[in-house]
């Protein structure tokens, strides 16, 4: 009898146990369906909400968004385009693997990085090659009139960027090490503090905080001097491969508001700087400025073999990307190269594709 008992109460124990796992188990499943917005879909099997990681730079997306484009190609459907505000590229893709973006742009490298990380992404769209928006500028009062002047010096820049790639690439042709400067990972904002602080002595970084330290320092070299000499960079978007491979209409459609302020940009540049500057709270100079050190590519020039290529003919930018995963995996920053067919695979090009008549 006490045996029966025993056992009665075990086994109560035991469907005890499970009920507690399995409302722990559905309300986990809940919060994972309800982390994205893009997860929670309408009756036509559409998300309702699309999250959209950006960077504070006055390009494409900022007038897309501000000229209403993605209003235009997603309101019909029932779709809120929500922007999320990200200093680098490296929390953007913190913030893919949590599962909480749709879409972000970032600096190439860290596109380089997401590969090596395997993070479910894919590259679908370069906003802009890089030019005199981002620069070396180094303080009037220490010495440094070229890069070879950074020996001994204190620079700072925010790692795993495009700034952080460039001025490795232009240390390593100036025969400069990493070991002869003191080198400083340091967000946007915190440069700009530890250069009104005087606590740096020059810093490789991107506007607009790239002109509150030019207004006071010397540029040394920016990266439009730098593609001249074959090292060219680029901020580029990426998608969710969960939400590309669901949606791959709506990513067009994406790519289709970006196109169209591309063409903006070409066609009524007052327009689209206006756009940006209001977006950014900046004045139209500055976005001016910032827009002008850039090169737009309309969807047409993003396939050109110069560029993205298309699927089965890779374009420069392949290498440019292999490249980079080398120089990043020399420097201990990933942790391998990339195959050819990874980096292929990575690039997708097939929504630019759908979109060019």
């Amino acid at each position: 009898m006490r045996y029966k008992i025993q056992k009665r109460i075990i086994t109560v124990r035991k469907i005890f146990t499970v009920l507690i796992l399995c409302v722990a188990l559905l309300i986990g499943l809940t919060a994972c369906a309800n982390q994205n917005g893009s997860k929670s879909s309408d009756d036509k099997g559409l998300p309702k909400v699309i999250t959209v990681g950006t960077i504070r730079v006055a390009n494409d997306k900022t007038v897309a968004y501000e000229s209403g484009f993605f209003k235009e190609f997603f309101e019909d459907k029932g779709i809120e385009v929500k922007m999320l505000f990200f200093d680098s590229g490296t929390a953007a893709n913190v913030a893919f693997v949590s599962g909480d973006l749709d879409f972000a742009e970032m600096g190439y490298t860290n596109a380089v990085v997401a590969l090596d990380k395997d993070i479910p992404v894919e590259l679908i769209w370069i906003h802009e090659i890089l030019g005199q928006n981002e620069a070396l500028v180094a303080q009037k009062d220490r010495g440094i009139q070229s890069v070879e002047d950074l020996k001994g010096k204190t620079v700072a820049t925010p790692f795993s960027s495009t700034c952080h790639y460039a001025l490795l690439q232009a240390m390593k042709s100036a025969n400069i090490d990493v070991q002869d400067i003191t080198l400083l990972d340091m967000d946007t904002e915190d440069i700009l503090a530890a250069w009104q602080r005087g606590d740096i002595d020059a810093a490789y970084t991107w506007e607009p905080t790239l002109s509150h330290m030019k207004a006071t320092g010397l540029i040394i070299t920016d990266s439009e001097i730098l593609a001249q000499q074959g090292m060219t960079t680029a901020n580029i978007e990426l998608v969710s491969t969960s939400f590309s491979q669901r949606y791959p209409d709506l990513v067009s459609d994406y790519l289709r508001a970006l196109s169209k302020a591309v063409y903006t940009y070409k066609e009524t540049p007052d327009l689209a700087i206006e756009s940006a500057a209001k977006h950014l709270q900046i004045d139209t100079d500055l976005a001016e400025t910032q827009m002008a050190g850039q090169l737009w590519l309309t969807p047409e020039e993003q396939l050109d073999s110069f560029y993205l290529g298309k699927e089965g003919s890779p374009g420069k930018f392949h290498q440019v990307f292999m490249d980079t995963a080398k120089f990043l995996y020399e420097e201990k920053k990933i942790g391998q190269v990339p195959t050819e067919e990874a980096v292929e695979n990575f690039i997708n090009t097939a929504y630019i594709e759908a979109i060019v008549p």
